[in-house]
């Protein structure tokens, strides 16, 4: 076996590895026993790591058919008590819309990763891009929930993969994981923290009378138990809109009841579901809110303005979905102007408006397949300080 495709021990030495090798220990580490996906660049690393790590666990990795099977046999997984895992790019992630809502409405956990890269359709596919991020909150039709994690560096991308399982698990939801192609395909020195067994988070199982139990019942924390396959309570599972027995309604009472639970259920944790970074913030008089590749940019954007005398801050929501939206505004609370650098026609900078309001909020956009530059984002910032200047 080579020395790459061994799990890392607690407290291992330093390891050289790219970001979806990383993923892929991650995931392993996290408790996932079961991987079902479609080879895709750029994320057909992790379904390769894969391959070769699940065997040593005890694990079932499948190459399904297409990316629909892949998502529905993940969930498939799920429902039978395994952490499931299936990774993509853009187009196969469009191609799991579907079955993705249909895990939200049902509340199956599961992990979704998705490497961005360039589109529309088929686009770029070894090029970056960061495209999928309103795709990763509204993709699927209808109401629901939805977590995003953003990780933007290869340590990152293997502490949030096990984060995105404690998450799926004690939320009962799919979580997504979103990271662009240069940091999936980046290779760095990490030292992977020691997890320990006692921090992976496990689903709540159903325990009391079986002929008492309602699968979609809302508990003081608004998370149902599940039915461990074979524990004897009954269980009806369905995309239609659903009472607390999991049968199909459209009384309106039960719909909006059970409904209105599913869509508030992260609101009450939202201390355990948002996480972010915000760097040289208190006294700002430029924000930068970006993720991924552009926030490594903005970072030494930031390093390169403040030598200068510029007071530049950077906001990076590491929980995309729901966005840190209070912590945001505390970030912003002393900036004349927020520059919101991505790689897209403009996503992100919509919901920090959204968050912001008055704040005079400025977009930097790039879709030709090259990453945004930190002279670039330091130009940008050193104007608006500026322009903005009182």
């Amino acid at each position: 076996m080579n020395a790459v495709d061994k799990l890392p021990a607690p407290g291992a030495a330093l390891r050289l590895v790219s970001g979806n090798h990383a993923c892929a220990l991650g995931a392993v580490a996290a408790g996932c026993r079961f991987f079902a996906g479609y080879p895709i660049t750029p994320s057909s690393e992790i379904a390769e790591r894969l391959s070769r790590l699940l065997p040593q666990v005890g694990g079932v990795f499948v190459q399904m058919e297409d990316e629909i099977a892949s998502i529905a046999a993940v969930i498939g997984a799920s429902m039978g008590g395994v952490k499931a895992l299936t990774a993509t790019s853009g187009p196969g992630f469009s191609l799991k819309q579907e079955n993705i809502g249909y895990a939200a409405g049902a509340e199956v956990p599961c992990v979704i990763v998705n490497v961005m890269r360039g589109g529309p359709s088929t686009g770029m596919p070894t090029r970056p891009s960061q495209s999928d991020i309103m795709q990763t909150r509204w993709g699927s039709h209808g109401d629901y929930p939805m977590i995003v994690l953003a990780p933007a560096s290869v340590r990152e991308i293997y502490t949030e993969t096990v984060r995105a399982f404690d998450l799926a698990e004690t939320f009962r939801t799919p979580v997504v994981l979103l990271y662009d192609q240069v940091i999936a395909q980046l290779t760095e020195t990490v030292e992977f923290p020691d997890i320990g067994d006692d921090a992976r988070a496990e689903r709540k199982w159903a325990s009391g009378p079986r002929e008492a139990y309602q699968p979609y019942a809302a508990n003081e924390d608004g998370i149902p138990a599940m039915s461990r396959p074979g524990g004897g309570y009954r269980v009806h599972t369905t995309g239609l809109t659903h009472s607390e027995s999991g049968f199909p309604t459209q009384n309106p009472e039960a719909v909006a009841r059970n409904l209105g639970r599913l869509l508030t259920k992260f609101e009450r944790h939202r201390d355990v579901i948002d996480s972010w970074q915000a760097l040289d913030c208190d006294d700002a008089d430029v924000l930068i809110v970006a993720i991924g590749i552009s926030a490594r940019a903005a970072t030494r954007a930031l390093a390169t303005a403040r030598a200068k005398g510029v007071r530049l801050g950077l906001f990076r929501p590491v929980t995309l979905w729901p966005f840190p939206e209070t912590a945001l505004r505390a970030a912003a609370k002393t900036a004349r102007a927020v520059l919101v650098p991505e790689m897209n026609a403009g996503q992100l900078e919509l919901e920090v408006q959204r968050i912001l309001g008055g704040k005079r909020v400025y977009a930097m956009h790039r879709y030709d397949g090259e990453p945004i530059t930190p002279a670039d984002i330091a130009a940008r910032a050193q104007a608006l300080a500026q322009e903005t200047a009182i």
